[in-house]
């Protein structure tokens, strides 16, 4: 019989329908219609997971066998069931049954040679089943591991989309919950770190490597090979489930313990792990916990057995578990006695009830207790004691950590502190500190005289008390008097509450135990502002007069004498001034002694206003006055101007008038100054010579002044008057600039350094010697150097017209005073616009003495000088004290040598090996070097050899005025 090739067409189609059938009633139903056109089948039913397609009685009991009862009735899973009326088509794997295809066959002639086909299509169902069961199967483990997932966090439980089929990764879940999630592939050693994970150990997201092997690297070496045993035994089979603990280093190199869990999702065709998810759980905390719970069980067991107070440890009951031998002793029973002993029997203060309730108690609140009992002895003696208590777990159960103290002697110490404590509350301040100065106890009077609370000074120092009148020394002697004998008394200044400076009578203590240490320190204070101020004013009646409040005889004399030796010991000198009010008795005769009073106050207060902090003004009396200046200069014409400064402003000042109550009057003074240094003079003979000088300036017609020493007198007079004519020189135009050329090592001029001289109208030619210091003492360096600068810009500008001195350097001399006006810079930056020069031909020369002091300031107005544009040197470089560490910040163009250096260059190896030093440095810092006081060829020499190629001096030329030195250049 032929096989028909549409039926077998629709056979084939069949196999490729059945592939993306719903279901089994699908595959059922389509069955069904198809396999109705094959000859001899008269009805066709499909028998799977015990459920028929369509319902049929008949053949119920052919679905319900199951692949057991199968092979019991002898059938094979490889060949169909076939009887007359039926076939019956196994669908299985190779070992497994998944279900029947049943055909009810009418002509089994007519189906024989479809028979095959049908097998195959079989076949095909089985193959379609057994891929839905292992899909049903990886649902399955996929739901078990959503479900391991979700039990991580209550927030995202109905989350349903944890694993998709495009192998989309977990989704991180649990990040809200605190845990880390991890999705790992063994095989190639990708992992997915979520967010949580990666943050526990302090990293961000983008800053950990997405690796097993990163982890495996922050693992701690102590742990690592247990954790990598524990992974190869899970993946082996041979652990249930991974789970394990070990350490992990932070970004900050911090150790973290960390919990990991997981399962093994898959693994490939060779049974070899290929993906494998879980979580990390922070468990530090848990771990200190537990940690700090071993060793207090630890300490516990230590301290049962070697602790001097008695411990025993005790169910709900009362009865005693356990006791340490120092209890047992301190009841007086044997170990074997207490063991099993109900507290009632040793507590005599409370009731059975009582001691229930309190163990109750202590139980329930779960925290450490502390009370005061009575317990009794086997003897029967009675005793106070301290019991603190703590509720722990031992072997599951509730147990009480008690530990009793016999306090009897600190009950009979405290008996005697309230006895003490009512002789502390007396009328004197007391304060009581522990052995590191703490305050611990004051008493109301100390709060009374200090106005601190015992709040407010409980726990601190007594320093706070400081009034600050008492140098390191003075404490020091104190408490070496306390250390060495036991105890310092005497005065001090203290400072109450209110700021208030009050003297105090203090009496300090120490306290020391039977080993001599010192436990505490008592101090006993009294206020004694009232006496303390009674002594001040007899004190001031002694050694101040009463009209003027100004030290009197006495007390000036006792300063002088210290004065004297003070200035023996520093160098320095002092001066004596003594004044006498012209014409006074007149006054005091004309408007009374009243008015006369009144005049002398005023006096006395317009003294003290006119000299300095530390110096003395005393009334000798009647209309006598004297002024003590300390501390001047060393050298006694310096000292000398000093004073006659102040005694300039003494004279000033009381010339202006006086309101002397309703009379306005003027008057003038005359004044007698004697210097002195160190004890060359006696007081009485420096008090004469002031006083001898007075009335020379009396008898010069009064209201001036007049020193011991008329040579001195001489000297000052002469500085007086030329300061005068200085004064007039800068208003008169008397001074003028010359100008000293400046070489190469070829002999071309470079430039020149502009040098002021003063043409006096009598005296000629005045050399800057003897006005340059006295115009940096006065003040009037700064406009003559502002003139300096001037005229220097207005050459450079003529300069600037001509070819042959368009290129010259133009150096100029400044002053530090000049250097550290605020000013300066905007003076440079304003000269330099108004005559349109090139900054870069004027050269500031400064000199070493303005880097001794404000050395910051000093480069910053450098700084901002060379922003202008000018030029920088270092005058008389190595004469002074440079500090190599600011040289090198110092914006220099230029360093001078000296003409100091120069001058021995020839014969001088000193001289030549500073010369060199000087060269060397200018030229490791990159900059010129020149050389001043050049006068022989023998020293140009030796300075070019040496590498400076800039010179300057009488071998060049000598400083002259322009006219000749702009002649000079064109025969250059």
């Amino acid at each position: 019989m032929t096989i028909r090739a549409d039926i077998l067409g629709k056979l084939f189609l069949i196999q490729e329908a059945l592939e993306v059938l719903p279901d089994s009633a699908g595959i059922a139903a389509f069955l069904r219609r198809a396999l109705s056109e094959i000859p001899g089948v008269v009805d066709m039913f499909l028998c799977v997971d015990g459920f028929l397609y369509p319902p049929s009685k008949e053949f119920d009991k052919v679905c319900a066998e199951d692949e057991a009862a199968w092979r019991a009735s002898g059938s094979s899973l490889d060949h169909a069931v076939d009887t007359d009326c039926r076939i019956i088509i196994p669908l299985c794997s190779p070992h497994h049954l998944f279900g029947k295809l049943i055909l009810s066959i009418g002509d089994k002639e007519a189906f024989s040679p479809y028979q095959a086909f049908v097998q195959n299509i079989a076949n095909v169902i089985a193959t379609t089943l057994e891929k839905r069961e292992y899909l049903s199967q990886l649902d399955k483990s996929r739901a078990e591991l959503e479900s391991q997932v979700v039990e991580r966090t209550a927030t995202l439980r109905e989350s349903q989309e944890l694993l998709r089929i495009s192998e989309e990764r977990l989704k991180f879940a649990l990040e809200g919950a605190g845990d880390g999630v991890w999705d790992w592939n063994p095989q190639t050693d990708e992992a997915l770190l979520s967010v949580r994970w990666k943050g526990i150990i302090g990293y961000a997201e983008h800053e950990f490597p997405n690796t097993g092997a990163a982890w495996m690297e922050h693992l701690h070496p102590d742990d690592k090979a247990r954790v990598l045993s524990t992974v190869q035994k899970y993946f082996s089979g041979s652990k249930p489930f991974y789970a394990v603990e070990f350490r992990m280093r932070c970004k900050d190199d911090s150790w973290k313990w960390i919990l990991s869990k997981g399962k093994l999702v898959s693994r490939d065709a060779n049974g070899n792990p290929l993906r494998m998810i879980g979580t990390h759980s922070d468990i530090t905390e848990r771990k200190k916990v537990e940690e700090a719970f071993k060793r207090e069980s630890e300490k516990n067991i230590t301290f049962l057995r070697g602790a001097s107070d008695g411990i025993h440890i005790l169910d709900t009951e009362g009865n005693i578990i356990e006791v340490s031998d120092s209890f047992c002793h301190m009841l007086g029973y044997e170990r074997d006695e207490m063991i099993g002993m109900n507290v009632t029997q040793w507590d005599a203060k409370l009731t059975k009830a009582e001691l229930a309730g309190e163990i109750k108690k202590q139980i329930l609140q779960q925290k450490r207790s502390q009370f005061e009992t009575r317990h009794r002895r086997k003897d029967g003696v009675v005793f106070d004691v301290e019991v603190s208590g703590l509720s722990l777990e031992l072997d599951g159960r509730p147990v009480l950590f008690n530990s009793s103290r016999d306090i009897t002697e600190r009950k009979k110490a405290e008996d005697e502190l309230r006895i003490a404590a009512t002789a502390f509350e007396s009328q004197e301040g007391m304060m009581i500190t522990d052995a590191s100065r703490r305050i611990l106890r004051v008493n109301r009077a100390f709060t009374g005289i200090t106005g601190y609370t015992a709040d407010e000074v409980i726990g601190k120092n007594p320093r706070l008390l400081n009034s600050g009148r008492h140098d390191a020394e003075f404490y020091k002697a104190m408490w070496e008097s306390i250390n060495n004998a036991g105890f310092w008394e005497g005065e001090i200044w203290n400072r109450r509450k209110s700021g208030e400076i009050y003297p105090e009578h203090l009496t300090i203590t120490a306290v020391k135990d039977s080993d001599g240490a010192v436990t505490n320190y008592v101090a006993a204070l009294a206020d004694i502002t009232l006496s303390k101020k009674s002594e001040e004013e007899i004190e001031h009646l002694a050694y101040y007069d009463p009209l003027t409040e100004l030290p009197n005889r006495r007390l000036l004399a006792d300063r002088l004498q210290q004065a004297l030796v003070s200035s023996g010991r520093s160098g320095r000198q002092g001066a004596l001034l003594f004044i006498d009010l012209d014409n006074f008795k007149l006054l005091n005769d004309t408007l009374s002694h009243a008015v006369g009073d009144l005049l002398l106050q005023q006096v006395a207060q317009r003294l003290i206003f006119c000299v300095r902090e530390g110096d003395t003004v005393a009334r000798l009396g009647g209309d006598e006055f004297v002024v003590m200046l300390e501390d001047l200069s060393e050298h006694a014409l310096d000292a000398a101007a000093q004073t006659e400064s102040i005694g300039l402003k003494i004279l000033r000042s009381l010339r202006e008038p006086y309101q002397l109550a309703a009379h306005e009057t003027r008057s003038t003074c005359s004044i007698g100054i004697s210097l002195f240094a160190g004890h060359q003079e006696s007081i009485e003979d420096l008090m004469k010579q002031a006083d001898i000088a007075m009335y020379q300036a009396k008898k010069a017609g009064r209201d001036t002044m007049r020193f011991f020493d008329q040579e001195m007198q001489d000297t000052i007079n002469a500085r007086a008057v030329l300061e005068g004519e200085l004064r007039e020189a800068l208003e008169n135009g008397q001074f003028q600039l010359y100008y000293q050329i400046q070489v190469d090592g070829s002999l071309n001029p470079i430039g020149a350094e502009a040098l002021i001289r003063w043409r006096h109208t009598e005296r000629g030619l005045v050399p800057p010697a003897q006005f340059i210091p006295l115009a940096e003492e006065t003040g009037l360096i700064q406009p003559i150097g502002r003139w300096v600068l001037e005229a220097a810009c207005t050459q450079l500008k003529s300069w600037q017209q001509a070819v042959l001195t368009s290129k010259l350097i133009l150096s100029v001399n400044v002053s530090a005073k000049q250097f550290h006006q605020i000013a300066f810079v905007a003076e440079v930056r304003d000269v330099v616009q108004r005559h349109a020069i090139n900054p870069n031909l004027l050269k500031l020369e400064l000199t070493e003495s303005m880097l001794l002091e404000n050395i910051e300031d000093t480069i910053a107005t450098m700084n901002a000088l060379k922003e202008i544009g000018v030029r920088l040197s270092l005058d008389d470089f190595g004469t002074g004290y440079s500090s190599l560490q600011y040289l090198k910040r110092l914006p220099l163009d230029q360093l001078k040598i000296d003409q100091s250096f120069v001058r021995d260059i020839a014969t001088d190896n000193n001289d030549r090996a500073i010369v060199h030093t000087i060269i060397a440095m200018a030229q490791n810092l990159n900059l010129d070097i020149i050389a001043e006081g050049v006068e022989t060829e023998q020293q140009r020499q030796f300075l070019l050899g040496g590498g400076c190629a800039y010179h300057q001096g009488y071998l060049f030329g000598k400083p002259v005025p322009i006219e000749l030195f702009e002649a000079l250049l064109k025969y250059s």
